[in-house]
């Protein structure tokens, strides 16, 4: 491969064993929270963080220990007639767009004795979703929430820990310190981040350097 010449990216799985959930201050009362199932007031638990901040791997998480099923925000009607007594139920971005009346009927099922359990995930809290059913309105507001707060150094710093491990990505020394000190704090921007140094550390044949790490935040910031 030419120097310089762009590696195939490699279409690599997301790997959301709970063993690989990184845990620090910004996320560990919410996975608290989402271990305490089903012991949840009413039923249900809103999950609330930015993108990239955990909510897809928590979710994930939650619906393998409990085998849940994802029902469509937007199309909850067609979906509920699926939900049976002891259901576990998965509904995501809630916040993007949601079938009031069915959400409304599913929590209060949750809430009663049926025995469904209901996981929600949105980027913003209740107070700021488009929400027209005064009814559904009051129920969110007081919702038990989880909230993923945007990732600290501990935690940045343990993801990119492993996805330079899963990738096997040689690095040179203080590459990583040299980065935490520089780049935007989120989850999405050190995957994306990391993807573009390995990708050209296997172009160029050598090491995520300071130099190649300078790169990178200058192409991702442009």
């Amino acid at each position: 491969m030419k120097p310089g010449q762009l590696a195939l990216d490699l279409v690599l799985e997301p790997d959301y064993r709970a063993e690989a959930f990184a845990v620090s201050e910004a996320n560990a009362a919410a996975l608290a929270l989402v271990n305490r199932w089903p012991r949840w007031r009413q039923g249900h638990l809103l999950l609330v963080g930015p993108a990239g901040s955990g909510k897809t791997h928590l979710s994930h998480m939650w619906t393998a220990r409990t085998r849940a099923m994802r029902l469509d925000a937007s199309d909850l009607t067609k979906g509920l007639k699926s939900v049976g007594r002891g259901a576990a139920v998965l509904v995501e971005d809630c916040d993007k767009g949601v079938d009031e009346n069915a959400l409304f009927h599913l929590l209060n099922r949750a809430a009663g004795d049926a025995g469904v359990t209901v996981l929600m995930t949105a980027g913003k809290a209740p107070a700021e979703w488009p929400v027209s059913l005064p009814d559904l309105a009051s129920r969110m507001i007081a919702t038990e929430t989880a909230v993923l707060h945007e990732p600290d150094d501990a935690l940045l710093r343990q993801v990119m820990e492993k996805l330079f491990c899963d990738k096997r990505t040689p690095l040179s020394p203080g590459v990583l310190e040299y980065l935490l000190d520089r780049m935007e704090r989120s989850v999405d921007y050190a995957r994306r981040l990391t993807a573009w140094l390995d990708r050209e550390a296997l172009a160029r044949k050598g090491p995520v350097t300071r130099t190649l790490a300078r790169e990178g935040l200058s192409v991702l910031s442009s």
